[in-house]
């Protein structure tokens, strides 16, 4: 078991809010919010330290109907405006988020308590979306001509609408990509957005609304609502046209029933256990290093970190002895610099639960080789990154999502079995597969149950695919975003199909029964010279 000393930790008890978080950016961001000027007020606070960090108004659902009231009378204007223009607003998006970096930074580590290497990442994550979406939603959005039902008689085309006005509900943990990348597809298929992001990263998501507004986003397109989902809930799914959500698997149960009934679409990403698989043929070191940076990014708090290790029996022991060797070099701490590896939790919940997990774990025989306790002086919601071995059923951390620092290990014999206990989950939402050998390793890949699989990469190289679809299977939701899905979810197909001349009724002049023969002659015909 590793000792207190063995990780090196920040000493400090955290750092004080940077100059950049300044009284005038607070008071221009929570006035945003679509909220009464008389509302009750929310404090946030920041878990470096515990202390309050913004005062928010909070909106009723009253509020809520009437930021979609002026989200549908703009969105009519929206819709009308041309693509090229929208990619023009999208663009300058993009370069104001790269230019106001450090700002962005600052608030993600103020409201979340991640590491600034993790806070830059949802920089990038934001960059390439906010490119992808402006330079390919013409290819996706533009009418587009299909095969007609009669070879030059019929002439068809897809058209694609927007929904209207989108509902996104985004969580804390990714604060800037989760809050933006949604809404990015939305918009520039030609929606308005009503958003409510987590109360405790809302600074985060409103300063991105903010600076959209500053590429040119005409007034009202986005807004966002804050408050309990229990109070404004109800008003953000009745009113909304479509439904993004990522969150818990819970409540994205509710929201799909909820969507079901008023039939309208939803997008849900939700939990995960995720796993990773370490072949026998794999580079030790290069599968160490890529363990530790697949399960403690953001003090393991984003829904595609890997809780689960499956190794080899052959090289378990070599690899074990390398991971946990990186694992206790990682360093713990509060800054607003590239200087710590693992930053804090976010809320007092997800100590709790990172807590509860690995004591039950310990009290039920699992054996810590890095990690295992609080760090109360580093800050109130420090948690060591800590690896489990010896993990069995009948304990939490063995099928429970955790969302924190905490890895169990496992081993294997046979591929087989490896693909085998992967997949023992009722999630399937990412996962990660290591081999020297890349045909062998994407094999294995194709048959793990999860909607991205990263071969030689934790989470990163599927996430930051832009082009191709991301988003669970079973229990870790439905829809995808990225890609041609990404966008077109977001819209209403519709086909136009003109007929001319001639259709599969016969003219006047033909009898049936010569009409009947004659389309039949033309269906052989069709099949024998290739026609699809």
């Amino acid at each position: 078991m590793v000792t207190d000393h063995a990780i090196r930790t920040k000493t400090a008890r955290g750092p004080g809010l940077p100059a950049s978080i300044t009284p005038a950016l607070l008071t221009r961001l929570t006035a945003r919010v679509s909220a009464a000027p008389n509302a009750a007020r929310v404090t946030t606070n920041a878990p470096y330290t515990g202390q309050p960090l913004a005062d928010f108004p909070v909106s009723t659902p009253e509020d809520v109907e009437a930021a979609f009231g002026r989200a549908r009378i703009a969105q009519k204007s929206w819709a009308a405006t041309p693509i090229e223009e929208r990619k023009r607003i999208l663009l300058r998006y993009h370069d104001l988020v790269l230019a106001r970096q450090d700002q962005a930074l600052d608030l993600m580590q103020a409201e979340n308590g991640k590491t600034r290497r993790d806070a830059f990442l949802e920089v990038v994550d934001i960059g390439i979306v906010s490119r992808y979406y402006a330079r390919n939603a013409a290819k996706y959005l533009n009418p587009k001509r299909r095969r007609g039902a009669i070879p030059l008689l019929t002439h068809t085309t897809e058209l694609r609408h927007p929904k209207g006005v989108v509902t996104v509900i985004s969580p804390w943990n990714y604060p800037l990509s989760m809050a933006a990348s949604d809404t990015i597809a939305a918009l520039m298929a030609g929606n308005a957005v009503v958003q409510k992001p987590d109360t405790q990263t809302a600074l985060t998501a409103l300063w991105s609304m903010d600076l959209m507004y500053e590429a040119g986003l005409p007034a009202d397109v986005w807004q966002m609502v804050i408050g309990r989902g229990s109070s404004i809930g109800g008003a953000l799914m009745d009113n909304a046209d479509y439904m993004m959500f990522t969150g818990s698997t819970a409540t994205g149960r509710q929201i799909a029933s909820d969507a079901g009934k008023r039939l309208i679409g939803a997008s849900l990403e939700l939990g995960g256990k995720n796993a990773m698989i370490v072949l026998d043929d794999a580079d030790i070191d290069k599968a160490a290093e890529g363990a530790v940076n697949a399960c403690f990014p953001s003090a393991g708090q984003l829904c595609v970190s890997i809780e689960r290790l499956y190794v080899a029996e052959s090289i378990r022991d070599k690899f074990v002895a390398a991971f946990v060797a990186r694992t206790r070099k990682l360093k713990i701490g509060a800054a607003y610099d590239y200087s710590m590896d693992v930053g804090s939790l976010t809320t007092p919940s997800q100590l709790k639960t990172v807590t509860e997990h690995v004591a039950d774990a310990v009290a039920k025989g699992a054996t810590v080789l890095a990690g295992g306790k609080a760090r109360p002086e580093l800050g109130p919601l420090f948690h060591e990154p800590t690896i489990l071995t010896d993990v069995t059923p009948d304990m939490t951390v063995y099928d429970h999502e955790t969302f924190g620092p905490v890895v169990s290990i496992y081993s294997y014999r046979d591929v087989d079995e490896a693909v085998a206990k992967a997949n023992a989950t009722a999630y399937g939402l990412n996962a990660s597969v290591w081999s020297g050998n890349g045909a062998r390793g994407r094999a294995v890949a194709a048959r793990v149950h999860a909607g991205t699989v990263n071969v030689n990469e934790a989470f990163a190289a599927a996430w930051g695919s832009i082009d191709a679809p991301m988003g669970g299977m079973g229990d870790s939701g439905l829809g995808r975003r990225h890609g041609a899905d990404g966008i077109l979810k977001y819209t209403e197909a519709q086909t136009v199909a003109h007929q001319r001349l001639q259709g599969f009724y016969p003219p006047s002049r033909i009898s049936p029964e010569t009409w009947t023969t004659l389309l039949t002659s033309a269906l052989k015909v069709m099949k024998a010279v290739g026609v699809r």
